[in-house]
């Protein structure tokens, strides 16, 4: 599972803050918990090893009320399908930021596990530098270990 998030922008750090969560608790035999910050290339590097279920963890934008955690199946895309030039532009920046384009380069590379989920925390205060999250991202940290610790069960009984 990768953990985004930049611990200098408020809210924005809830991914860092839940892999701090999980790695104080001992986790399911082979799950590995990445924070992955706002360099997502070493996602990327790490899907070379192959893996079959990814969960990213990110603060959104969707227009929930603050604190709300949303899971969903992101829409990652297909660089294939597009001209060379436009392909480029997309796969151009290496330092991958957002989870997007993470997530566009392991396709592209054909190492992005067909289970991948992102798991959103609705997040309000992104924009100004600031340490530390809100009350209300605070209180959705033990929500998202919860949901993580749901979907790893899932995936293990279907497995």
């Amino acid at each position: 599972m990768a953990c985004f998030g930049n611990v200098l922008r408020g809210d924005d750090g809830v991914g860092p803050a839940v892999a701090r969560a999980l790695l104080a608790e001992p986790l399911p035999a082979g799950v590995r918990v990445l924070e992955v910050g706002i360099g997502g290339i070493h996602l990327v590097q790490e899907l070379l090893d192959g893996v079959d279920l990814l969960l990213v963890v990110d603060a959104v934008d969707l227009g929930r009320p603050a604190g709300a955690v949303v899971v969903q199946r992101p829409d990652v895309l297909d660089v294939t399908t597009l001209p060379v030039d436009r392909r480029r532009d997309e796969l151009a920046d290496m330092h991958l930021a957002t989870p997007a384009r993470a997530l566009t380069v392991a396709r592209g590379l054909g190492v992005l596990p067909a289970t991948t989920m992102v798991i959103g925390v609705q997040t309000t205060h992104t924009e100004e530098p600031r340490p530390g999250l809100s009350d209300a991202t605070q209180q959705a940290v033990p929500v998202v270990v919860d949901e993580v610790r749901r979907l790893l069960a899932l995936h293990a009984a279907a497995s």
